[in-house]
């Protein structure tokens, strides 16, 4: 039996689901998968297992560990791999999540995830615009400095599962890069942890109100390949 259990959100939507998910699923760390539809204020009910009443949290037996860069060190400190070995890697890793956790504000609340459809952005702001060169700035310094194919090195850590969820985004929503982040973002949306919960997404039937709303904020539909 797993020894985690992994608290998590509505697949379609959950950007911060997936960080945790995608990275234990990558470095092969067993857990039980715990997922909590979210609508509304239901907030209230999450906090039966989630001491701030949002997702993602990890229960390791009696302990409870919440906010995924908590959780990402709570593994780290656990299983190899979740961090690259070499220090300047580890270190760059390391502020390249803190990065995307604290900012990137426009791009995930202007394109928030909604995996299962497709939106043509009808106002790129230049906040929007900023984010995005940044994000091709930030990939192609790792991909240069470290030799990929990942963004730290040789190996899937936990930069790249903090920037997973950017990868859907980028698809939903068209989102252009330079070329090699476009492609790095080609490969975590080919990785099989990827195609798994891009799956389970789009087999959902559940429609949230207000992640449905924000896509008429942002652009044209295009597409709907839900169930």
């Amino acid at each position: 039996m797993a020894k985690y259990d992994l608290f998590i959100g509505n697949k379609n939507y959950s950007s911060w689901s997936l960080r945790p998910w995608v990275l234990m699923t990558e470095r092969a760390i067993a857990f039980n998968e715990r997922l909590e539809r979210f609508s509304g204020d239901n907030w209230k009910a999450f906090r039966d297992f989630s001491p701030t009443g949002q997702v993602p949290v990890l229960h390791d037996g009696d302990t409870i560990v919440w906010e995924t860069p908590g959780i990402t060190e709570y593994l780290a400190e656990r299983h190899d791999g979740v961090w690259p070995a070499d220090a300047v890697a580890r270190a760059w890793a390391r502020c390249a999540a803190a990065e995307m956790h604290a900012g990137f504000n426009t791009l995930r609340d202007r394109c928030t995830m909604n995996i299962g459809v497709r939106i043509r952005v009808d106002d790129m702001s230049d906040r929007l615009r900023h984010d995005i060169d940044r994000l091709s700035e930030l990939w192609s310094e790792g991909l240069s400095r470290f030799g990929g194919p990942f963004l730290a090195g040789p190996t899937f850590t936990a930069a790249d599962a903090f920037f997973a969820p950017v990868a859907f985004r980028i698809q939903t929503y068209g989102l252009v890069l330079d070329d090699a982040p476009a492609a790095y973002a080609a490969r975590l949306l080919n990785r099989p942890s990827m195609q798994a919960w891009e799956a389970a997404a789009l087999a959902e039937t559940f429609r949230d109100p207000a992640h449905e709303a924000e896509l008429k904020q942002m652009g044209t539909l295009l597409e709907d390949r839900r169930a």
